[in-house]
């Protein structure tokens, strides 16, 4: 009795290795950029994604950049300080009262002759908050402003 608990035990241990081993290879062969939430202006530049590809850009609304967004089709430009990318936002909802110049963004579509085409946008949510990812991104850029001070 002793060695089949031993036996069915080795088995389970065995089992779960090698899904473990199962799942640790499928992650290796992920594209690098399969868990990033978003990508920054500097990212698109340098690696343009396929016009197919629909795909999350962070950053900064640019000053001056923005124009009139009294509906739900207006454009503006996503800078991370290095570099910009203009923005056509076409959505089903008006910008959100927070979203302006200056202020941290993600926006949703796609990549398409140098314009990134909108579908979707978010914006912080009260007047201190960023997305972590957003001001992560900045601070690499070495832009980031801490807006507490």
């Amino acid at each position: 009795m002793k060695g089949l608990k031993k036996q069915r035990r080795v088995q389970i241990l065995a089992l779960a290795g090698v899904c473990i081993a199962g799942v640790l290879a499928i992650l290796w062969f992920l594209p690098k950029d399969a868990f990033q939430f978003f990508r920054s202006p500097t990212e698109v530049l340098a690696a343009p994604p396929a016009e197919t590809e629909y795909f999350q850009l962070g950053g900064l609304v640019q000053e001056g950049s923005m124009t009139e967004t009294t509906g739900v089709q207006f454009s503006f430009v996503v800078t991370d300080g290095n570099a910009e990318v203009p923005v056509t936002y076409v959505g089903g909802d008006p910008a959100p009262d927070l979203f302006g110049e200056g202020q941290g963004t993600i926006v949703k579509g796609y990549y398409v002759g140098g314009v990134f085409q909108a579908s979707e946008l978010l914006a912080k949510h009260d007047e201190t908050y960023m997305p972590a990812e957003v001001i992560d991104a900045l601070k690499e850029q070495g832009v980031y402003q801490d807006p507490n001070g």
